[in-house]
């Protein structure tokens, strides 16, 4: 499942896609392909796993991730489920009790509110009420991220929903590579549930990966350095990892400032050793994450650092998210509801010059809808 094709841009109009992985190999393969290819493989290597969830079996495979598959597995393993989350959710829950192991997919988020009481209340603590007698073994892919016209309902990002309880694993991959180096071993070895939230807007980026993820036992929760700083940090989840990445290649271009750059990846277990070991050796501090900053994922990043080291902080901390407000419609509005690259790159030279006229040239504004993906319509 390689991509022959990598699109050659400039960095401020694509983020930089060859931050993971070796390019001396060569390899190079979608977001998209990869979970393909790991769905495949799911399948392929393990009878008891079985995808299912709302158009798994159809022509279009939930953006492209599983098409093919029910005429490969069959309808038995690869099943289209009715308008009934809760019910279904439940369903997959009876499987993995009972030695298989389901991959549920959402192809909104939006959807998995209507089965919170079976993830929340049965999922994530039957081991538990149960005196570790009983394995829930499954894996919930959730999908989010804007376009437009998609509105307040089909386009929230509601990790911290999840990472608030105990009992689930909650992932957001930023690339291919994580996507391969955590599907594979949470399906072949974790035996709880865990969910992946995956951004749309990447699902048509190319990656260069690193083959030699294949057999190795690297954490498949464990947060990733992907760029080395000494100027500030960026603590970023999902797509907010390539738009770190965009910032921080700009900032060092024209101003000479060096970002680090921490894919917080698992935000419910994160490596707070990384982000405290990071957050020490800059004194600066930015958090960028795809929902709200208010009780969220920002907010969290900014209490561990409070609790264990508030004095490493040369500067208070910025957070970029959301606007506090459902997502608009219009996409004229939804572009102001989201951060954009010179929100992000301004907000880190104020940070590290100190002041609001810091005179570092900053890019064109751009919304992350017309960079990663360009949209004609709503959906």
């Amino acid at each position: 499942m390689m991509s022959s094709n990598v699109a050659v841009i400039p960095s401020l109009n694509a983020p930089d896609i060859t931050t993971y992985g070796s390019r001396d190999e060569g390899q190079v393969i979608s977001y998209r392909d990869a979970l393909l290819w790991t769905m495949r493989e799911a399948l392929r290597k393990h009878d008891s796993v079985m995808i299912v969830g709302q158009g798994v079996d159809d022509h279009k495979g939930i953006f492209g991730s599983t098409v093919g598959l029910v005429q490969e597995f069959g309808a038995d393993r690869v099943m289209d489920t009715p308008l009934a989350e809760e019910g279904m959710t439940g369903v997959a829950i009876g499987a993995a009790l009972n030695g298989l192991y389901p991959i549920q997919t959402h192809i909104r988020a939006d959807f998995s509110l209507l089965a919170m009481n079976q993830i929340i209340n049965l999922a994530a603590k039957y081991k538990y009420m149960f005196g570790g007698r009983y394995d829930v073994p499954m894996l919930i892919r959730m999908i989010v991220g804007r376009s437009w016209g998609q509105g307040a309902q089909h386009s929230q990002s509601l990790q911290s929903l999840f990472a608030h309880i105990p009992g689930l694993k909650v992932v957001m991959p930023s690339s291919s590579q994580t996507i391969l180096e955590t599907y594979p071993a949470v399906i072949e070895a974790y035996r709880g549930p865990v969910i992946s939230f995956e951004h749309r807007l990447m699902y048509d980026l190319q990656f260069h990966v690193d083959a030699s993820w294949i057999g190795t036992t690297r954490d498949p929760f464990g947060s990733r350095l992907v760029r080395q700083g000494k100027d500030a940090t960026i603590v970023a989840t999902s797509i907010m990892v390539l738009e770190a990445m965009r910032a921080a290649g700009h900032l060092e271009k024209v101003a000479g400032i060096q970002c680090e750059v921490i894919d917080l990846h698992c935000v419910s277990h994160p490596d707070w050793d990384l982000v405290m070991h990071s957050v020490e050796k800059t004194g600066r501090l930015v958090v960028a994450d795809t929902s709200w900053r208010e009780y969220g994922v920002c907010a969290e990043v900014c209490r561990v650092v409070a609790e264990r080291n508030p004095g490493c902080l040369q500067k208070p901390v910025v957070t970029l998210g959301m606007q506090p407000a459902p997502c608009p419609t219009a996409k004229c509005l939804e572009d102001l509801f989201y951060p954009d690259l010179r929100k992000f790159v301004d907000a880190l030279a104020t940070l590290v010059i100190g002041n609001p006229g810091h005179g570092v040239s900053l890019p064109d504004t751009q919304s992350m809808a017309d960079v990663y993906k360009r949209f004609k319509g709503p959906f």
